[in-house]
């Protein structure tokens, strides 16, 4: 057997996915700390603490959170993406990618 050909179909699926919608979601992450106002609700609701973010945003499961709260907000969700440039459904598309292929 050909190892070259193993290891190109032993890598998980969706592995380059699944790293952009992480990638965006710290995106995210980042966009909504440079707004007081938005980081302040952001901690209320979800109830993370700001000096263990940097650490909890390592976490699994914490890229679909935050693209999960993202989605959950459609007037931010819409200035997120105006902002980077994409269509709010691609956003969307990250979330249910991260929701169905977790780490």
């Amino acid at each position: 057997m050909n190892s070259k050909n193993f290891s190109k179909s032993s890598r998980p699926p969706f592995t380059g996915a699944r790293e952009r919608a992480k990638a965006l979601a710290l995106d995210a992450l980042l966009y909504i700390a440079n707004d007081q106002e938005q980081l302040g609700h952001f901690l209320g609701e979800t109830g993370f603490d700001p000096a263990d973010l940097r650490r909890t945003s390592q976490e699994p499961g914490f890229a679909g959170a935050m693209l999960d709260y993202l989605c959950s907000n459609e007037a931010l969700l819409i200035a997120f993406a105006r902002e980077h440039g994409l269509d709010p459904n691609a956003v969307d598309a990250a979330r249910q990618l991260l929701a169905h292929h977790p780490e």
